[in-house]
């Protein structure tokens, strides 16, 4: 199964309501990106003003936690009715405990790496986890450039989730993921892709959302 999440990282902040629905009928989760400007030089989101786009988002929401400390300070999290938690390994103190936790709270359990991470650092989690998160990109801005060297990392995770039968483990990619860059990650083995800035400043998202999923599904 091919899952499009949207990322309103490139959205109109001040019209996310109408900036949501006009993908929310051909995706599969809206991604929301909080930042801390600790764990990463930007700043997005305020936890009173992600649970407000939470809760009143039309889509499943799958929040992908950019924030310092995260044993701590993704704990209020966890009360709203987000669909999946992902934070960073590089964040956490003890990443199996929250990732155990996440899950007894009802929501799906997602690690993520950034590209400086080694794939390795994280195959003792995979029994913890419902999603893994290969970063395509630095985190911290939307629009960079998708880093193709990436991908050795995601057919490892790809074979590991394989080989290891956990597939129901998703597998995600976010990071520079365009109409010419969703093949390749399709081709290693994401079934998961996080597209901001080609779907909002597109004049057409729901469009660009749909040719996304065609371009993926077109690899075999």
């Amino acid at each position: 199964m091919i899952r499009i999440c949207p990322s309103i990282l490139n959205a109109n902040f001040d019209e996310l309501p109408s900036e949501i629905a006009k993908v929310a009928q051909v995706s599969d989760l809206l991604h929301l990106d909080v930042m801390d400007n600790k764990f990463v030089p930007n700043f997005t989101f305020s936890f009173e003003r992600a649970r407000e786009i939470i809760e009143g988002s039309q889509l499943p929401v799958d929040v992908h936690l950019m924030i310092a400390n995260a044993d701590k300070e993704a704990l209020p999290y966890l009360d709203t009715s987000a669909f999946s938690i992902t934070v960073h390994f590089e964040a956490c103190a003890d990443p199996l405990s929250l990732l155990t936790e996440i899950r007894r709270r009802g929501k799906r359990s997602a690690i993520a790496i950034k590209p400086g991470t080694a794939i390795d650092e994280i195959r003792e989690l995979i029994p913890a986890v419902d999603m893994i998160l290969v970063m395509t990109v630095e985190p911290g801005f939307g629009g960079q450039k998708f880093m193709s060297e990436m991908m050795p990392k995601v057919e490892v995770a790809r074979r590991w989730l394989d080989e290891g039968g956990f597939g129901d483990t998703w597998l995600q990619v976010d990071g520079g993921v365009n109409l010419e860059t969703i093949s390749k990650a399709k081709q290693a083995g994401a079934d998961t892709f996080v597209a901001g800035s080609v779907v909002f400043n597109s004049p057409d998202p729901a469009g660009i959302v749909e040719t996304l999923r065609q371009l993926a599904a077109a690899v075999k």
